[in-house]
């Protein structure tokens, strides 16, 4: 007779498959062994993909990483104790991105609990808010099946699963079982309607996710386009390259209404703008845990109607303005005799061909690529990714290795970050012999430590004797050598033709092309940004 806690495991995973759950990702252990176990054999009939980890944040934001390219739910499986604990921060990014990801944790029978068993904890409703719990202690398909079913496409839940001794199947293994037929019997939400009327003028502002309605909005009204590099609506005629300089400007003061899609955070010019009193603030509902907009709407809705096209005199103004500022600034950085991390960011995103995949880390890096996204065609099936719904540093690497296993497809796989993110997810680049390796390049900004507070308020000049301490936090670590640890390769360069030619010649695999800029004058040069358009 098979034991109970291999035919639990084998279960949990049937239900994964049920749920439509194709990439898992393990974190070794021993309580979570009967699932390791389970989820070897479905993988060798073929009935998912597995890939392993042995640290559990980094699996958690691989998972992440593949959850978002494919979306469809993935899943990360870890054992007891604080192993849990290290997947909540891509927990909490899922929750708030509306990132479908089913978290399986293993645990000590409920006997155990408040007792000093090792590795013995509360692990049921570890995540709080972040992500429903079905506590699991009997083989109920069924019930795993509903539970998981409930919440497809909602965000991340938690299935933590009580596994007994003995923890080794005693049989001469699985064939993975079938996989539950799928029925969806979620209607969703009930949808309302809004009509953008014509007349105000109005901008639309498409933040992460907006997709490409955005774009189709705005071309059909004539509306200028303010969309951010990871909004999926960065294309077309209509996206104004430099909008966040623009709308510190006359135009911007002009500015009568916004239609809002998606998840706008990158921008404090944008941020103003929403929450100007004489701006009318029409919002698309948004998907996460925390929807609601943290400035007042006027109204909200599922889908938005336009009633036609507007005046195009409007648009005229802004597209002739968004000309002659990007013209003086590339002139203003041409000019400068350092590489800069703007430069940067546009070499990137130039070298993302059609049908390419670009992972845009948080801080400056995404920030930069707004300013320099490349003006890309409609229907290149470019796809421009991030951890928005929170935009913390965490598990960067690892999401973007998760998006380009998840995408293989794509005709090239670029991945942007600074040097602090770099170093947050070193353990990212361990990836075993036996794993599937995606063909990545990592382009690393790398000004020794956290040039982003330079540009806040922190980084005045009135600061400058406590800020390396407290937010310029200089690392001095030489990536070269890190990156041998892991046997990745690395290149070094220190000017825009240097790192033209190095994305224009991949090795293939993951690599790591480090650009090194300055750090000491970011202030000066974001000021010099600004003052392109008068106030």
């Amino acid at each position: 007779m098979t034991q109970p806690s291999t035919v639990l495991a084998r279960t949990v995973v049937t239900a994964l498959r049920g749920a439509r759950v194709e990439e898992v990702v393990l974190a070794p252990g021993s309580r979570n062994a009967p699932l390791s176990f389970a989820l070897f054999d479905a993988a060798q009939a073929g009935g998912l993909r597995l890939h392993t980890r042995i640290d559990e944040r980094t699996a958690a934001f691989l998972a992440l990483g593949l959850a978002k390219v494919r979306r469809n739910p993935a899943a990360v499986v870890c054992t007891s104790g604080t192993a849990v604990g290290n997947l909540l921060p891509a927990v909490m990014e899922a929750a708030h991105a509306g990132v479908p990801l089913v978290v399986v944790t293993a645990d000590r029978p409920a006997r155990l609990r408040g007792t000093d068993a090792n590795q013995t904890t509360d692990q049921a409703g570890v995540f709080g808010p972040f992500a429903p719990t079905l506590d699991v202690a009997v083989a109920d398909l069924e019930e795993l099946l509903g539970f998981v079913r409930l919440h497809h496409h909602r965000g991340p839940v938690h299935l933590n699963v009580q596994l007994d001794e003995p923890l080794l199947p005693d049989d001469d293994g699985w064939d993975g079982g079938e996989a539950p037929v799928w029925t969806d019997t979620d209607p969703g939400p009930t949808q309302s309607q809004h009509v953008l009327e014509t007349g105000p003028r109005t901008v639309v502002v498409a933040g992460d996710d907006a997709g490409p309605f955005a774009r189709n909005l705005a071309e059909r009204a004539g509306w200028p386009l303010l969309a951010e590099p990871s909004s999926g609506s960065r294309t077309g005629d209509h996206a104004i390259r430099t909008y966040r300089l623009l709308l510190a400007g006359p135009l911007g003061r002009r500015v009568e209404r916004v239609v809002v899609l998606g998840h706008p955070t990158l921008s404090r010019p944008v941020s103003r703008l929403l929450a100007r009193d004489d701006v009318e603030v029409v919002a698309a509902t948004h998907r996460g845990m925390w929807s609601a907009r943290p400035y007042p709407v006027d109204h909200e809705a599922q889908h938005l109607l336009l009633a036609g096209a507007d005046d195009p005199a409007w648009f005229e103004e802004w597209r002739t303005a968004d000309r002659a500022v990007s013209r003086a600034l590339d002139r203003l950085l041409a000019a400068e005799p350092d590489l800069t991390p703007h430069e940067v960011a546009g070499a990137v995103s130039r070298a993302l061909p059609p049908g390419g995949l670009l992972f845009v880390g948080a801080s400056n890096p995404v920030r930069d690529l707004d300013l320099m996204v490349a003006r890309y065609d409609v229907g290149a099936r470019r796809m421009v990714i991030a951890n928005r719904g929170l935009a913390g540093i965490d598990g960067t690497l690892s999401s973007a290795i998760g998006a380009a296993l998840g995408r293989p497809h794509s005709t090239r796989a670029l991945a942007l970050v600074g040097d602090v993110t770099f170093l947050h997810d070193t353990t990212g680049l361990v990836i075993g012999p036996r794993e599937a390796r995606p063909d990545l390049t990592i382009v690393v900004v790398n000004d020794d430590g956290g040039s982003i507070f330079a540009t806040l308020e922190q980084g005045a000049p009135e600061h400058a004797d406590r800020f390396d301490t407290l937010f310029g936090t200089p690392h001095g670590v030489d990536l070269a050598s890190l990156c041998a640890a892991a046997r990745v390769p690395h290149l070094r360069v220190e000017s825009l033709p240097e790192l033209e030619q190095a994305l224009a010649s991949p090795n293939g695999g993951i690599e790591v092309v480090e650009a090194r800029v300055r750090r000491d004058n970011r202030r000066e040069l974001d000021e010099k940004i600004r003052a392109l358009v008068l106030p």
